[in-house]
């Protein structure tokens, strides 16, 4: 349980970083929305997230394209069936390649381009229970249990992150220089680690970081 929440969180956190340090005006739109809504108050909240719908479609389209666990959790049919004339005897393990689904052109327009705008266009559920165009989290009763949990966790960290510090590419590193070769396991990691410079944004600081920074100084 403690695997599949953390490890699943973090590469869809670094996944998402990833992408916009390679989208710069997509990073740039979401981490206005988040400074819009968050205002000058020094910090994100958990009822700021209900208002970021920018922020909130970027971790989507991530998803889609990066899948936390793209053949999701192995299933097994009750009894046997018949799917598109294919018969499914009882008791068949079934793999579902979310990876490929993300993929495919005929579910999504430009697949393999990062638009989050096409969440805006058309609301995609994460829980697949009426769209099995995206399935993140799996879909059914046999959903991933902590997807709640986890959404909170992925959208609240990247806000702050959003929210607290400017971020760019290291001197040298174009985006199409970011690579983006993967480690399938539990979960699909990047097989090399991102590496990105923050600068803090002193308009959007806490009073405790002013206070530990004037220290500092």
């Amino acid at each position: 349980m403690f695997v599949a929440g953390t490890d699943t969180s973090a590469a869809t956190l670094e996944w998402t970083m990833t992408e916009l340090a390679r989208h710069p005006s997509v990073l740039e739109k979401a981490q206005d929305e988040v400074r819009e809504i968050a205002g000058n108050k020094g910090k994100v909240e958990e009822s700021d997230l209900q208002h970021l719908h920018y922020m909130k479609a970027v971790i989507k389209e991530t998803m889609r394209l990066h899948p936390p666990v793209p053949l999701l959790v192995p299933r097994e049919s009750m009894e046997k069936c018949t799917i598109a004339d294919y018969e499914i005897p009882a008791k068949t393990r079934i793999l579902i390649n979310t990876y490929a689904i993300g993929m495919d052109p005929e579910s999504w327009t430009n697949p393999l381009d990062y638009n989050p705008g096409r969440f805006l266009e058309e609301d995609v559920d994460f829980r697949g229970s009426q769209d099995f165009r995206f399935l993140p989290f799996g879909g059914g009763r046999r959903g991933c249990p902590g997807y709640a949990l986890g959404l909170a966790t992925i959208e609240l960290s990247l806000a702050r992150l959003l929210y607290h510090f400017d971020w760019k590419l290291p001197a040298g590193v174009a985006a199409q220089d970011v690579d983006l070769s993967e480690i399938f396991g539990l979960a699909t990691r990047k097989k090399v680690a991102l590496k990105l410079v923050p600068t803090i944004n002193m308009l959007y600081v806490s009073e405790e970081e002013e206070d530990l920074q004037s220290a500092t100084l």
